[in-house]
């Protein structure tokens, strides 16, 4: 009888092999029927049921089965099913959990939806998966800045800074602090140092989940990881005993950007000293550190002034009332983000940071620096108070006349009261300088005795300055009194000093607003870019159309009245055959098509996306006399936005397409070859796109700055620590927005063609080329700068690095640098790959 059950439990269990061996092979049948009929939302599932039946096939169907869930990815992106999107591609990565395909194809959905960290993190595997894979690695340098922010690097590398935190944290510990958290530990740098200097306890919380997991293994490698215990929290979120057994006796941090607060460091603080740390040291009392709370950094001060800086002024301001023929002057006020931060309920950061060292055209103190205030990290009542203190005026009498573009800000970092760091614009140091640019003055004109005010508050954690204005010297005014009032002696004195003062130009709805990047008012400014594609345009139009004096119909030349005249006529009507079509799908706000509105009888089309840039490019229009036709938004004609280069009607074709070939950081746009491809094919005869070609240029220099910006140079910056290996996986070779003009390098070589990239003619084109460059001096080979010339047509061209170029440059950092002597020729291999260039040194 047991031999009997043991063969009927072997037939049925060989009955059920048989069964889902069947039951593979039909669905795997019926999945390829669906892809036959491009169904793939059911061969996808088809495909999940086979491989959770026989995992053994994982490696025979893996292809097919990507192909089928990328192309299902897609119909569901398409029709913005989000979230069916997503647990498609977790499922995925169930089943195939080291695939590097799967993760690069999944960091791409979210990159494009805007979740740059989370995309990130799947680049950056999939590169560890296979650092061979090229799709990923370009993806993942394009995104490395969300992981790990390049001030890291910097910071690490400034030996200075790094001991004199270690010197404050050693003092801290050896005085009785003996139990320390790191709010912020980034690298883990801080907690190191105090587990180094005898901290019995060491805990250390970071918010981001790819500095947690690198801190993590530096701690490690330091053979630290059993005394120091990292949490993957925001230091607000920590409770005792639930995460840290006591109240800590030292906090350590660094959470502070270039305005100070701008990292939550008052917040933090407060939470700390409510739930955190021992109660403060009472002053005047000489009891053991050990026994009560302090904070490094203790307290900090806040100085600024006011500058003159071209540089700062043309990111900020539109500066000209005429651009290539189009009048803007009182037709629309144009502003940066800061200037719309000011009064927004919206927590936006109201300043910008640039390093004033290394700015183009340098900067002018127009004011003596003063003390904009000061703040004790260690007074919990004190940070407290700073968010509900009232805003309170500040005054700078003007040492030097000139033009008042931004008051600028640093501070003096007190770690303790021996150890100090300061941010300040004329010390060596690796921060920048917080920047609040001056906007809607109605002159900006300053001379030596006038007074620069502003107004001065803490809010929503970031330090304020707004309102900033100039008092001319007649008005005699006295601001000795800093608090919510300015001091005056009289109605009669009142009266004078306001109708003296330089106040913003008045928002009563007369005159629209649109607030645009820095980098799109770089670009308004940039004369030479409008006049060459003026000039590039008209060329075109008059060869398709020489019928027309394209040049009279610009409203500003001789007898342009009379022939605009009848293209508005024509226009009413709904009669003009001779129309030629352009379309701009340049990025964010552009003016072209105005300008080539104003060349002919066109239809010009632009793809600008927000309602606030599409009036203001209406109301421009209408100020410059256009017909209504002229100027349309093309968005609004497509059924499908992704699909934005079509035709412009079933019976028409574009005379011109004017591609954003590169980006403002100095780098090829995505896709622009396949783009260019696109738009050839919708061309009409005689036809452009612009810019027509691109040429790349370079040259080998020596500089020492982009080595430390790139890269963690070994253990003697952090002073012993082994951290360079690990935070150097997430260097990119390329450094983006570099400003040539002052980039600390040494030239080595002469600039050379590297590359040439034709839109018009894809057959000049070639995916590698070998360069060979002639040293002219001695030095180390540390990085290749590289710019574009961009060519419209043969007799028009832009230099992206030329210094009223709207567009910043970019460089390759060697990994190692290459000793060089005057005489010697490298070969460089420049490569093109899906909108990338790489650059090497071939050996």
């Amino acid at each position: 009888m047991p031999n009997s059950n043991a063969k009927l439990h072997s037939n049925h269990r060989g009955g059920r092999e048989a069964s889902r061996r069947e039951l593979v092979s039909r669905s795997l049948q019926s999945a390829q029927h669906c892809l036959e009929n491009q169904d793939f939302g059911t061969a996808y599932a088809h495909y999940l049921l086979v491989l959770n039946l026989a995992p053994e096939l994982k490696t025979t169907v893996k292809e097919t089965f990507q192909f089928t869930l990328f192309k299902w990815a897609e119909e569901l992106d398409s029709v913005a099913r989000i979230q069916d999107l997503f647990n498609c591609y977790e499922q995925a990565l169930e089943l195939y959990p080291n695939d590097e395909v799967i993760c690069n194809s999944m960091g791409e959905h979210l990159f494009r939806m805007g979740f740059r960290d989370e995309a990130a993190g799947y680049f950056h595997k999939a590169v560890k998966l296979n650092p061979d894979f090229a799709d990923a690695k370009e993806n993942f340098y394009r995104v490395a800045n969300w992981l790990v922010e390049r001030w890291h690097f910097i910071m690490l590398n400034d030996a200075r800074r790094n001991l004199t935190y270690l010197r404050a944290i050693e003092q801290a510990v050896h005085s009785g602090s003996r139990s320390v958290l790191d709010i912020g530990t980034g690298t883990g740098i801080l907690s190191m140092f105090a587990k180094k200097a005898g901290a019995s306890s060491v805990y250390a919380c970071e918010l981001s989940k790819t500095m947690y997991e690198l801190a993590r293994d530096v701690v490690a490698a330091n053979n630290m990881e059993k005394e120091i215990k990292l949490l993957h929290l925001k230091s607000l979120d920590i409770e005792i005993p639930k995460h840290i057994p006591e109240r800590v006796s030292l906090v350590v941090t660094e959470t502070v950007d270039a305005g100070l607060f701008g990292e939550g460091i008052v917040e933090s603080l407060i939470h700390a000293w409510e739930h955190l740390l021992l109660q403060p040291k009472p002053k005047n009392q000489d009891t053991g550190a050990g026994d009560y709370g302090r904070v490094i950094p203790a307290s900090a001060t806040i100085f600024g002034m006011a500058v003159e800086c071209k540089e700062i002024r043309r990111h900020h301001r539109v500066g000209m009332q005429e651009v290539a023929g189009v009048c803007l002057s009182n037709s629309v006020q144009f502003f940066s983000p800061t200037y719309a931060a000011a009064g927004s309920e919206e927590t936006v950061e109201p300043y910008t940071t640039e390093k004033l060292s290394r700015i183009p055209g340098g900067y002018r103190a127009l004011t003596e620096p003063c003390q904009v205030m000061t703040v004790d990290f260690n007074d919990l009542q004190e940070l407290k108070s700073l968010a509900a203190r009232k805003p309170w005026k500040l005054s700078l009498p003007v040492t030097e006349g000139g033009i008042l573009d931004a008051f600028v800000v640093w501070f003096v970092l007190q770690l303790d009261d021996e150890h100090s760091l300061s941010t300040s614009p004329s010390e060596e140091t690796c921060w920048e300088q917080a920047v609040y640019p001056v906007q809607g003055l109605l002159d900006y004109s300053v001379k030596t005795g006038d007074t620069v005010i502003m107004e001065v508050c803490c809010q929503d954690c970031y330090l304020k300055i707004q309102k900033i204005s100039s008092l001319p010297s007649e008005c005699g005014m006295d601001f000795s009194d800093r608090d919510d009032m300015l001091s005056l002696g009289n109605e009669a004195e009142l009266c004078n000093a306001l109708a003296g003062l330089q106040t913003s130009t008045k928002q009563d709805g007369s005159t629209p607003v649109c607030v645009l990047e820095s980098t799109e008012i770089a670009l308004l400014n940039d004369v030479a870019y409008h006049e060459c594609f003026k000039a590039a345009m008209s060329k075109v139009l008059l060869a398709l159309n020489p019928s027309k004096d394209l040049h009279s119909m610009d409203v500003d030349g001789p007898g342009g009245g009379m022939n605009l005249q009848e293209h508005q006529n024509k226009s009413s009507l709904g009669v003009d055959p001779d129309a030629l079509y352009i379309l701009d799908v340049s990025e964010g706000f552009s003016i072209l098509p105005i300008i080539a509105g104003k060349l002919g009888p066109v239809r010009a089309y632009s793809s600008v996306e927000k309602e606030q840039h599409q009036a203001a490019l209406q109301v421009i229009a209408e100020a410059n006399h256009f017909p209504k036709e002229t100027l349309e938004f093309w968005l609004s004609h497509l059924e499908e936005e992704s699909v934005v280069l079509q035709r412009p009607k079933s019976d028409k074709l574009w005379s011109i397409i004017i591609l954003d070939v590169i980006e403002t950081s100095g780098l090829i746009q995505q896709e622009v070859m396949e783009k260019a491809a696109i738009s050839r094919c919708l061309l009409h005869s005689g036809g452009k796109i612009f810019p027509q070609y691109v040429l790349v240029y370079g040259m080998l220099v020596e500089s020492e700055s982009l080595l430390l910006e790139s890269a963690v140079q070994g253990t003697e910056p952090t002073l012993g620590f082994n951290i360079a290996p690990f935070i150097n996986q997430f260097k990119v070779p390329v450094r983006v927005y570099l400003d040539l003009s002052t980039l600390p390098c040494v030239p080595l070589s002469k600039p050379a063609e590297f590359l040439r990239l034709d839109l018009m003619n894809p057959l000049l084109n070639s995916p590698s080329r070998e360069v060979k460059i002639q040293i002219c001096k001695s030095g180390r080979v540390t990085a290749i700068p590289f710019w574009y010339h961009i060519h419209l047509d043969e007799d028009h061209s832009l230099n992206t690095s030329d210094e009223c170029s709207h567009w910043k440059q970019a460089a390759v950092v060697l990994d190692e640098p290459i000793p060089v002597q005057v005489g010697d020729e490298l070969v460089l291999d420049v490569q093109h790959h899906k909108s990338n260039i790489s650059i090497t040194v071939k050996r």
